[in-house]
């Protein structure tokens, strides 16, 4: 089967968050099963600069198309990265596929190959990864490209993919009928866990005592992840609960919050045991959960992050706020710790259960463990996608 994946940022552009790692995954795995598989995607970096990578090169079996995005001086946070050059290729191409796989929602490119993907008579499924709620900023803008695309390319699709049932209501508001819902989930690669690094290399590498423990925060600085309440929490652990013993890691690329988050740790008087150390990716970030004692995710609004499956696969315990994102995910008290979102009085008496009590938190994290291999595994997830593709595209 040839099948195109179209996002507007792939690896290694990790700044962007979960997405890039999903369509990463599941197109390496596919393209290992046989499948040829073709990425149209655009040069970004982050959301300042580029990849220095050629236009077009092969990563594990994938045919990977990076078109210059004109728009490295666009409006921050819209990700309307602009590929003109796309069209050329769309246009030539796009009647090739046996089946199209759209990634992310309100993009410039899903504008472009749905274009072509209707004149083509080609079929496509959409996936939003999470983007469907006008929520966050440019509330007005999200309004005016739903009108102007978006419930059309929901209309077109001869299928949506749900992360959760959570999105699949999402998509039913946006009009999309039940019968085009298909419920897939993110799925992760265990075999890049199967060997972890050994203790001690993330605490070395940042001047970290032996004797301290680790609370870690991984994913993206923005205030919608809660990293304010995560540092709340943590100086109540500290200062009214008496735990010492912990130092709180804040990992991630600046998504518009770190001035503030650093800001807040300093009126609280806890900034010389909060560290910043910004983004970590491939060993990096395992060395980070294997050093970790406990994983905190105290998101306002979650949709299906990937940052829980890879503790999961880590078999590190888990401290999440109750969105719904996160509770569908999670089993309370077993696979991880819920405390009530937005308390984070709540959160620092979760934290310090865990710290305490080495035997639960070891408990929880093999229960995770467990959980990620029964249901989140890649090649599971694998197997549903291929058979949504052969559904829709009559093959």
């Amino acid at each position: 089967m040839k099948i195109l994946q179209v996002v507007p940022y792939f690896h290694p552009a990790y700044a962007f968050g979960g997405p890039v790692n999903a369509v990463y995954q599941i197109s390496k795995k596919l393209a290992r099963r046989g499948h040829e598989v073709v990425i149209y995607t655009s040069d970004a970096k982050d959301f300042g600069s580029r990849l220095n990578i050629e236009f077009s090169d092969k990563i594990n079996g994938m045919r990977v198309y990076r078109f210059r995005n004109l728009s490295m001086i666009h409006v921050k946070k819209l990700k309307l990265f602009i590929t003109p050059k796309m069209f050329l290729y769309a246009k030539r191409e796009v009647n090739t596929f046996d089946i199209i796989h759209l990634h992310e929602y309100r993009t410039f490119q899903n504008i472009i190959i749905h274009h072509y993907a209707r004149r083509y008579g080609v079929p496509y499924v959409l996936q939003a990864h999470g983007s469907l709620p006008r929520i966050g900023s440019w509330r007005r803008l999200k309004w005016f490209y739903d009108v102007l695309f978006g419930y059309r390319l929901l209309r077109d699709a001869s299928k949506v993919i749900a992360l959760n049932q959570m999105e699949a209501e999402h998509y039913k508001n946006m009009g999309v009928p039940e019968e085009r819902i298909a419920i897939i989930p993110n799925g992760i690669d265990l075999s890049e866990y199967a060997n972890l690094p050994p203790q001690g290399a993330f605490k070395r590498k940042f001047g970290i005592s032996e004797d301290k423990k680790v609370i870690l925060y991984l994913g993206r600085i923005h205030r919608i992840k809660g990293i304010d309440l995560l540092i709340k929490a943590y100086a109540y652990l500290i200062k009214k609960m008496g735990n010492k013993d912990a130092v709180l890691v804040i990992a991630g690329p600046d998504d518009g919050y770190l001035n503030e988050a650093k800001a807040l740790a300093d009126s609280l008087r806890v900034s010389d045991s909060v560290m910043f150390v910004g983004p970590l990716y491939g060993k990096d970030k395992l060395v980070a959960y294997v050093d970790s004692d406990l994983c905190a995710l105290p998101s306002r609004y979650e949709m299906f992050p990937m940052v829980l499956l890879e503790a999961y696969a880590c078999g590190k315990p888990i401290i999440a706020s109750n969105v719904r994102g996160l509770k569908e995910l999670i089993i309370d008290g077993e696979t991880a710790l819920l405390f009530e979102a937005g308390s984070f009085r709540q959160m620092a008496e979760k934290m310090i259960y865990l710290l305490n009590d080495v035997n639960i938190a070891l408990e929880i994290g093999k229960k995770a463990r467990l959980l990620v291999e029964e249901k989140y595994s890649i090649d599971k997830v694998v197997n549903m996608l291929e058979k949504l593709y052969i559904e829709v595209s009559n093959i």
